[in-house]
């Protein structure tokens, strides 16, 4: 006995109706693989359940972005607004130039050289000896700074040595004072004696 027809409406049991999206998109999945292998055929399936979430395939041979854009150049339908093809036009213009600069890497590095005209390895040369010297000013500008600094350090240093010295000049000459300004009197080249004013008293007696 065969499955009865299912009637297409919607599923008002939210259990039911995730069940059968679940089931419907797997299937919907494998019939796009199936097609792809059996026929060589580029196939991109977008699904967004009704909560939002996003479920994409794509056969392996493509990518959704390459089938969009077969899409719209095959149907002549806009898919994409100006904005979006300034902003594609942009990441295309930096990955050509960063494409650009590898290649340029490469050859500095004396890689992938073969193919290069003569002016081309003219060219790479003179860039290196210009980077060659352009990087030795630069070092030694550093090294000029280094040395300045250095010296700046050791007048610091010296100034400081001599300040000490000075203080330490000033002290001793304050200590040498202090000394003969106390033995002054021990210090004098004659000594008084007294003398009786009136000599002949003492005879007298």
């Amino acid at each position: 006995m065969g499955r009865g027809k299912i009637e297409i409406k919607r599923i008002e049991n939210s259990s039911n109706r995730q069940v059968t999206f679940a089931k419907r998109r797997a299937g919907l999945v494998k019939k796009a693989r199936e097609i792809g292998v059996l026929c060589d055929a580029e196939v991109g399936v977008v699904i967004f359940s009704s909560a939002g979430k996003l479920y994409d395939f794509w056969t392996p041979k493509t990518t959704l972005p390459r089938i969009l854009e077969k899409y719209q150049t095959n149907s002549g339908k806009i898919l994409w607004d100006e904005k979006h093809k300034s902003i594609s036009a942009e990441i295309d213009r930096v990955k050509k130039e960063n494409d650009n600069m590898q290649i340029e890497l490469r050859h500095m590095k004396g890689e992938d050289v073969n193919s290069l005209q003569p002016k081309e390895l003219i060219a790479i040369e003179e860039a290196l000896t210009n980077g060659q010297t352009s990087l030795r000013d630069k070092m030694m500008d550093h090294w000029k700074m280094h040395r300045r600094n250095m010296l700046e350090e050791e007048h610091k240093l010296l100034a400081l040595r001599m300040q000490d010295v000075e203080l330490s000049s000033g002290m001793r000459e304050m200590e040498l004072g202090y000394h003969q300004g106390r033995d002054f009197t021990s210090q004098m080249p004659f000594t008084f004696r007294l003398q009786p004013s009136h000599p002949n008293l003492q005879e007298d007696k």
